[in-house]
């Protein structure tokens, strides 16, 4: 499967890096560059790209001030320098974070996740990614059993109820029992919020 990707960086630098990278990379295509002040609504018809993979350079917070994330209709993952503004990027619209030194193939590997629509985050800066709903000091979350855990890591490669019960050898109804108390566990409304949480956590490593 190919993914289409557009290259967002003020950093010309950056622009021409990453598309090298990319564009050795077995089922990425880069389809376009643009810096991140450009009109991502004209970038979006004129590339009709799958994902987009920000390069936030140095100064991440101020790159995010006119970025219109939330309003783009692809999904976008941002590259930091550290954990320092990443709670900045995840609020702004960031679907996936990872810090800038990661190797192409782990970057292609999160391009392709996220443009299915995953979340990708590096354990380093998920423990800055705010919650949701936190749960009551007076009740602490439950530890995950280790079949649940296979469940999590499972729902994380972007896997279907049906696929977890093959992959398992379990029927769907047991999967979903096992998503229901998963859910529960993480304080979590959907999949992608308890994928999120378990990331955050340390459960899973992306």
């Amino acid at each position: 499967m190919t993914t289409r990707i557009l290259i967002v960086a003020n950093d010309t630098l950056a622009r021409v890096g990453l598309a090298t990278l990319l564009d050795s990379q077995t089922g990425c295509v880069v389809v376009g560059q643009i810096a991140g002040d450009a009109d991502w609504s004209d970038a979006a018809q004129v590339y009709r790209p799958d994902v987009a993979v920000y390069d936030l350079g140095s100064t991440s917070a101020r790159a995010l001030e006119r970025a219109k994330l939330h309003d783009a209709n692809f999904p976008t993952l941002a590259l930091l320098p550290d954990a320092s503004d990443a709670g900045v990027v995840w609020s702004a619209g960031a679907r996936g974070m990872l810090l800038r030194d990661t190797p192409a193939e782990n970057l292609a590997v999160a391009l392709a996740a996220v443009a299915q629509g995953l979340v990708v985050l590096d354990p380093i800066l998920a423990v800055a990614v705010p919650r949701s709903r936190e749960p009551s000091s007076a009740q602490p979350m439950e530890e995950l059993t280790p079949r649940e855990l296979q469940v999590l890591r499972l729902m994380a490669e972007g896997k279907s109820n049906k696929g977890i019960a093959r992959e398992l050898a379990i029927s769907e109804h047991t999967v979903k029992f096992h998503v229901n108390a998963l859910l529960g566990k993480l304080n979590a409304s959907s999949r992608t919020e308890a994928v999120v949480t378990g990331t955050r956590l340390g459960l899973i490593l992306l």
